[in-house]
């Protein structure tokens, strides 16, 4: 249980020592948190007195005795080495006793395709992780050599430290010892295995098969028990994989669903069209035909029941698949080669003018423009795109620019209106 606490931390004492990341301000500070919370749970007596008290019992005034409040141990230790790896003791007031450890968890991003979650994969892969030494079976000692008490720390294994906290601010705590790396003992040098090198594991290469299964979402995680590197005494922790879905082109997923947008021409959304719309995440050609009759204006779309994502683990169910259908006006090319006065004959009328009209009519220049280039800020073209504020999408400006002389005595401060 000790051995655990202890190995873990001088991990992250590593990782987070202020004179590895003197460009981190918080340095300082997570280093001290870290260490004050080994400091509570590394030490027998002050481990009971939080299991029984939690931490109102590592308060100056509490059962405990001799620790500032105003932080949980607990907390911190699941923030900087993560709620898997189990201490051997329960958090919390009223806990007793050790529960079951294992090593740390090995995690692992891995980019899939969204045709991978909708047809599923098999990946196989070469992987390294740590098992413990056969030869010295996890002593890190050469035959019947024993570990000796290290000078440094007198076998406690950290020695206390000042650091700078701020200006004019000194704080002193418990660090791990870097001679025998928070053991309390050392094994000299020709004491020392031959294979680890006292490091009492060895690197050993593996085969690891993941099976990514139809309709996994997005930062779903494979987990691959026990298959995590060793430790002498502690069960082998777990390898996830955490899944990161790669942007597709012409899907865009949500949930179960799935959005696409397919264009066609202006013959076709005024006359209709019997033909294959899109070709689908596992290759199939999608036929469609509309409505006879049905005339499609622009923003129109259409859903395709059970065309969507397969749902996870039953999927012989799926969800729909929304598709938005644009329409491609034609050039002046072909505008060009038609006979205007009979296609105008054919289409409905113009607009008639305005009637009455306004008193004062200004002639003012056509001039072709994109949307985007008068937008202050640019958003996504979602289902909420005017959910945001007017004067942002059509560069009204921010409110600090403009003054309005009907507030000069109002004696009331602007109000900001948030972004």
């Amino acid at each position: 249980m000790l051995d655990e606490i202890k190995k873990a931390y001088r991990k992250k004492a590593r990782e987070h020592h202020p004179d590895k990341n003197p460009d981190d301000p918080e340095a300082g500070k997570k280093f001290q948190e870290m260490a004050a919370a080994y400091e509570i749970l590394s030490v027998e007596e002050t481990r009971d007195a939080y299991d029984r008290y939690g931490v109102e019992g590592m308060s100056r005034n509490g059962p405990g005795g001799g620790f500032g409040g105003g932080m949980d141990p607990a907390d911190i230790f699941a923030e900087l080495f993560g709620a898997s790896m189990g201490f051997g003791f329960d958090y919390g007031p009223g806990s007793r006793g050790p529960r079951r450890t294992k090593g740390q968890d090995s995690n692992i991003p891995y980019e899939v395709t969204l045709e991978d979650l909708y047809n599923g994969k098999t990946v196989k892969m070469n992987m390294e992780k740590e098992v413990v030494c056969g030869v010295c079976k996890g002593s890190g000692a050469k035959g019947s050599a024993k570990p000796k008490q290290c000078v440094k720390c007198e076998g406690k294994g950290w020695n206390m430290v000042t650091t700078s906290m701020g200006p004019q601010r000194l704080g002193t705590h418990r660090a791990m010892c870097m001679e025998c790396e928070g053991h309390g003992e050392k094994i000299r040098e020709k004491d020392r295995c031959k294979k680890c090198k006292g490091s009492k594991t060895v690197k050993e290469k593996t085969r690891q098969e993941i099976y990514v299964e139809r309709g996994m979402a997005d930062r779903q995680r494979i987990v691959l028990a026990g298959a995590g590197d060793e430790e002498p005494g502690v069960p082998p922790g777990d390898v996830i994989f955490t899944l990161k879905t790669r942007s597709h082109e012409s899907f865009e997923r949500s949930g179960n669903d799935l959005l696409t947008t397919v264009h066609i021409t202006l013959s076709e959304a005024l006359l209709g069209f019997s033909r294959i719309l899109l070709t689908h995440l596992d290759g199939r050609g999608v036929h469609v035909t509309s409505p006879k009759g049905k005339i499609i204006k622009p923003g129109d779309s259409i859903i395709l029941r059970g065309e969507g994502m397969p749902v996870y683990k039953t999927p012989d169910h799926k969800g729909n698949l929304y598709v938005m259908l644009e329409i491609d006006m034609p050039d002046e090319t072909w505008l060009k080669n038609i006979d205007v006065p009979a296609l105008a004959a054919l289409l409905p009328p113009k607009k008639p003018e305005m009637d009455p009209k306004p008193a004062v009519v200004d002639e003012v220049p056509f001039e072709e423009s994109d949307i985007v280039d008068v937008r202050e800020t640019p958003f996504p073209a979602g289902s909420n795109f005017f959910d945001h504020a007017s004067g942002f999408q059509f560069g009204e400006g921010d409110e600090a620019d403009w003054e309005d002389d009907e507030d000069d005595d109002d004696g009331m401060e602007p109000e900001c209106r948030p972004q």
